[in-house]
């Protein structure tokens, strides 16, 4: 167990004793690993986790599958990877769950920058421990690299604990900094004698040491006597037999044999064992045989000498089985916790400020930092924000980015190195040797580096319910609604978003999405009727705390009657659906929504005229117009054709395109507006901060002139002072001296000259005193409060206190208190 020591000089640090609080805690982190692990959920059983199957398809639309198998790539062991597809595939968590995750994510962050205490696993083999669990639980022998990998867990622990510790007595911040993971890890009970058991009597290689027990290395070093013995025989043996040449030592089944070929026939006696070939003869000597039974009861006896060893290992884990299992299972959780965290940091996530909709607060980035575990108010300056993730990317893109820049460098490495070689006259495969374009490798390697996934910004008001988005075919339309949803469910799940700042989303309780092609040859519907399911099935089953994505709503069947049954929808989400709903579409006719029902909001994919190309970007506010006429006679159709076209189309829709037009002028127009007066912000943001810091720089040069000054002044005083009480001592023994008379032995007129003289001297000190008493007792001392004037210094100064019995007094000078005699004063 813990010891109560703190850690810290002089100032009280957490204790690093587990107490029944950081006990229960790591009780239930156990508990959850091991509930990940029995309830390992796939695509294949979704239902035991009551999972809809309006729920599951929109997964599976989403590709939540594929982000799952990203983020348990990150975890370093094999159950702990099963765990992290458990823990994301389990959508059931509700508020207060997500925010521990999340803070379970930030710690590991914490963790992994501050280096000496990451939570890497790799050189674990959790398997073999819990194989070694199940052992013990039925009182069975271990196997010896069971053993290893309960010893290396329990190692592993150890170090991890003792870094945690040594970051804690370093600077008490880590403690808070770690939470909720510093009591699991300080609560961590490690079992150092079942550590040092499993070394003494376990090689590395996982058979057991002679020297595990007397009987073991007594047996083993018979069975190497018998051994000796039979291969000496064995060797006599084909000696004698000059007649067979191909003769040679076999083993079968552990016993000593002679192995020949089967037209040979050997001159010794022994028993013809089967052979698996046919092509050849082995035959046991009979010489042989009562050393092979020997060998086979030795080898017997060693085999249960080995299984004794392995049992009392079992015993001696069976004493700590509790703790042991329950260590595992918060391994295997703290694995899944660092996954999380190393895919956020591998992919430049960032944590999101999580909501719960309706007032109750929100989890900012700062607040684990801060040690405040309860959700707080999100930044005012994004409060009228439902939902704020500026450059957002899509996961999935990023990641398939990610692996071909990867796979490109790698090419380009390998054929550098194969053009290396080459030119150096070494062996190059047959591939490699042919002629290798390294300029087109570079080239590809570069336009993947500079090429990247285009991030997309989604500003949602408050008070927009339904959100619909026009623009052209391949515009990015599709990657917007996957974007959003996946970014909603990694928020739900712990994750960090993958945006490049701070992001605000609400916490859904569902995600639903209706994407891409529903037709169902088993039911007999189209694809029309496989959408209207499907929505049908979300709009049953959505809350007013769900998230529904709707792509290309009131497509597959005739305009009109799309788009009205595609306004019917969408107007009856708004009403009584979820709390946010966003659809695409090509009707014209949805885009009107926005203005007469205030929970509508229009967006846009950007399409760039001149090129002819979707820039991917989303315009807010603004309805999509049609591109297709323009497009025809850019692409140089028969102006013809164009015009009847336009005329078709008619006039109205046309100067509903031109109103757009100027509509899309003014957006870009106040988007070019709007990020100046950001660069500006941020240009006056940063010098604010240099003032800031300017001042700062200012106010502690002030104050280190200030005590420069005032140690100055209080060395000067501090002279002053010895020097006037020097004075002071030499004018006292000059007055109160008393002469000596000079004694003389010469004569005796002389003595008494001297006796005349000294009482003359006598008389006149006595004279002098009477007259130095009589000019103090004129002299009034002052009184606290009084003004005197300090000759030493040159000023005036106010009494504090007088002491007449020491003729001193107490005055301040400004910010000086000086201790003077009464002569270094005038009243």
């Amino acid at each position: 167990m813990l010891s109560c020591a703190t850690f810290g000089v002089g100032n009280p640090i957490v204790s690093l004793s587990p107490t029944p609080l950081a006990t229960l805690t790591l009780t239930k982190f156990s508990n959850r690993a091991n509930f990940l692990k029995r309830s390992s959920i796939s695509s294949a059983n979704y239902q035991s986790h009551k999972i809809s199957q309006a729920h599951y398809d929109s997964l599976r639309v989403l590709e939540w599958d594929k982000l799952c198998d990203s983020v348990a790539s990150f975890a370093r062991t094999s159950l702990g990877r099963e765990a992290t597809k458990a823990q994301l595939w389990y959508l059931n968590q509700t508020y207060e769950e997500s925010l521990r995750l999340l803070d379970e994510t930030n710690a590991a962050v914490e963790m992994r920058k501050h280096g000496a205490c990451s939570l890497d696993f790799s050189g674990l083999n959790v398997v073999l421990v819990q194989s070694a669990i199940q052992h013990a639980r039925r009182s069975s022998p271990l196997d010896g690299n069971e053993a290893l990998a309960v010893a290396a867990l329990l190692q592993c622990a150890e170090v991890l604990q003792s870094n945690l510790k040594v970051a804690i007595k370093e600077d008490a911040d880590w403690y808070t900094r770690f939470m909720p993971l510093s009591p699991v890890i300080l609560g961590f009970v490690i079992n150092r004698s079942l550590v040092k058991q499993i070394q003494q009597v376990i090689e590395e290689d996982g058979s057991v040491k002679d020297s595990a027990s007397p009987t073991l290395k007594r047996l083993r070093n018979q069975v190497r006597t018998l051994e000796g013995k039979i291969n000496q025989l064995m060797n006599s043996l084909i000696r004698d037999d000059s007649e067979t040449p191909s003769l040679e030592v076999s083993t079968v089944d552990g016993r000593w044999c002679i192995k020949s070929s089967a037209s040979e026939l050997t001159s010794f006696k022994g028993l013809l064992l089967p052979s698996s070939s046919g092509i050849e003869s082995i035959v046991e000597p009979l010489s042989a045989i009562p050393l092979n039974d020997e060998l086979q009861r030795t080898r017997a006896l060693v085999s249960e000498a080995e299984a004794e060893v392995l049992l009392m290992l079992t015993e001696k884990m069976q004493m700590d089985l509790d703790n042991i299992e329950q260590l595992s299972n918060s391994i295997i959780q703290l694995d899944v916790v660092n996954a999380r965290a190393t895919y956020g940091l591998a992919f430049g996530g960032t944590c999101p400020n999580l909501f719960l909709p309706g007032g109750l607060g929100s989890f900012t980035s700062d607040t684990y930092l801060s040690g405040n575990r309860h959700p707080q108010q999100s930044d005012p300056s994004k409060n009228e924000w439902v939902l704020y993730l500026p450059k957002a990317y899509h996961p999935l893109l990023l990641h398939q980015h990610r692996q071909n820049l990867q796979k490109a460098r790698k090419d380009l490495k390998i054929a550098t190195m194969e053009i290396k070689r080459k030119l150096q006259g070494e062996y190059v495969t047959q591939k490699a040797g042919k002629n290798i374009d390294i300029s087109s490798l570079e080239l590809k390697a570069i336009k993947l580096e500079q090429v990247k996934p285009i991030p997309v910004d989604f500003f949602i008001a408050q008070k927009t319910r339904v959100l619909v988005i026009t623009g052209p075919n391949t515009g990015g339309k599709t990657i917007c609604l996957k974007t959003v949803g996946l970014a909603a469910m990694m928020a739900k799940s712990g994750l960090h978003v993958l945006c490049s700042e701070s992001v605000q989303i609400p916490w859904f309780d569902s995600v639903f999405a209706d994407i891409g092609d529903e037709q169902s040859l088993t039911q007999s519907l189209s694809t029309f009727s496989g959408h209207l399911k499907h929505i049908s099935d979300i709009q049953s089953q959505s809350t007013s705390h769900s998230l529904v994505l709707l792509d290309e709503v009131g497509a597959g069947t005739n305009p009109h009657e799309g788009a009205a049954l595609g306004m019917s929808l969408l107007e009856s989400f708004a009403e009584t659906g979820a709390l946010l709903t966003i659809a695409t579409t090509h009707h014209g006719e949805l885009k009107t929504l926005k203005y007469s029902n205030n929970a509508f909001e229009n967006a846009c994919m950007e399409f760039d005229d001149v090129k002819l190309k979707p820039t991917y970007r989303i315009l807010w506010g603004v309805p999509g117009r049609s591109n297709a006429i323009n497009i025809a006679e850019r692409l140089g159709l028969p102006g013809k054709v164009v015009d009847n076209a336009r005329e078709l189309y008619g006039a109205a829709s046309a100067g509903i395109d031109e109103v757009i037009i100027d509509m899309e002028r003014l957006k870009q127009g106040f988007q070019k507006l709007l990020y100046e007066g950001q660069h500006h912000l941020m240009l006056s943001r940063e010098s604010y901060e240099k003032l800031l810091v300017a001042k700062r720089k200012t106010m502690e040069h002030s104050n280190d002139q200030r005590l420069r000054k005032m140690r100055e002044i209080s060395e000067a005083a501090a002279m002053a002072r010895s020097i006037l009480h020097k004075k002071v001592r030499q004018h006292r023994a000059s007055l109160v001296q008393p002469l000596q008379p000079a004694l003389t032995h010469k004569s005796q007129h002389k003595l008494e000259t001297n006796s005349q003289r000294t009482t003359d001297d006598k008389h006149q000190m006595e004279r002098r005193s009477a007259s130095f008493l009589s000019s103090s007792e004129k002299f009034e001392l002052p009184k606290v409060g009084n003004v005197v004037f300090v000759s030493s210094l040159g000023k005036k100064a106010t009494v504090l206190k007088v002491e007449p019995s020491k003729e001193e007094i107490v005055v301040q000078a400004g910010n000086m208190k000086l201790k003077l005699k009464l002569d270094d004063i005038k009243t």
